[in-house]
């Protein structure tokens, strides 16, 4: 699969950016990537190298859309990715 296409975005939180100074950055990934698929776009696309992911499906949340109390959210799946030590991925340097 395409790099592009399956890391879909950085996640941009405050935990997330604090994770990212000891080396742990977050992406929500394409919903049926693997961790090997995901590591391998990792380091194709920043050249870095990767030496652990942990993925996470995030469930919807169920929400109320005026007076029809049935949506939902998308469910979607996160990755934390850890980097060798002195590695870095520069969307995150400012921050």
């Amino acid at each position: 699969m395409d790099p592009h296409v399956l890391i879909e975005r950085p996640l941009i939180t405050e935990k997330s950016v604090i994770g990212a100074r000891a080396g742990k950055y977050t992406f929500k990934v394409h919903p049926r990537a693997n961790k090997i698929e995901i590591a391998k776009a990792i380091e194709a696309k920043f050249k870095v190298k990767v030496v652990k992911v942990n993925t996470i499906r995030v469930r919807g949340k169920k929400k109320r859309l005026g007076r029809f109390p049935q949506g939902e959210t998308p469910s979607w799946k996160k990755a934390i990715v850890t980097l060798a030590p002195g590695q870095k991925i520069p969307l995150f340097e400012g921050m």
